[in-house]
């Protein structure tokens, strides 16, 4: 169950960072809407509902995860940028992805959304310096974390997402 749940492994943060590994979890980030469209493109709406794993969510779930996920993201970068250290809002992500909209609207609303926020965010991303990227914020599951932590978080977090789907196509042979 391991790797359906961590198909590219767990996250594990790194403190040594360089700006060569910045700039790789940048592209990544860059690359995540596209890589995600191409693993659920051609899936029709019974793949779509199909869970990636045992107890999972579907692989619509997901796609509309991601853009939650990743918009919350985009909004603490902000917070963390322009406040001292900010406390951030958790929000109960099986919940948002039990909601009517998560479970039931068409992916390509959350692929458009996250396609253009990404757009945004790498510009943001592509301007920061380290000491912008040294800023923190306090997260209040995590504790503090800096934007470097962020920026490796949501490289991963992207590929992992896009791993679900693209390792159920696998074993289903989609």
């Amino acid at each position: 169950m391991s790797s359906l749940n961590y198909p590219i492994g767990e996250l594990k943060l790194t403190k040594d960072v360089t700006a060569t590994m910045r700039g790789q979890w940048i592209d990544e980030i860059a690359t995540a809407p596209a890589e995600l469209r191409r693993a659920v493109e051609g899936l029709d709406d019974r793949q779509l509902d199909t869970p990636y794993r045992p107890d999972g969510w579907t692989v619509r779930q997901v796609v509309h995860h991601v853009f939650d996920s990743h918009v919350n993201s985009y909004v603490r970068f902000k917070w963390a940028l322009t406040e001292d250290a900010p406390a951030i809002k958790v929000y109960d992500q099986a919940d948002w992805a039990e909601l009517t909209e998560a479970r039931t609207a068409p992916v390509k609303v959350s692929l458009a959304a996250l396609e253009q926020l990404h757009a945004r965010w790498v510009l943001m991303l592509r301007g920061l310096s380290p000491a912008d990227l040294a800023r923190t914020l306090t997260h209040p599951e995590l504790g503090a974390l800096n934007l470097d932590d962020m920026l490796q978080i949501y490289a991963w977090h992207g590929r992992h997402h896009t791993a679900h789907v693209t390792g159920l196509r696998e074993r289903e042979g989609w």
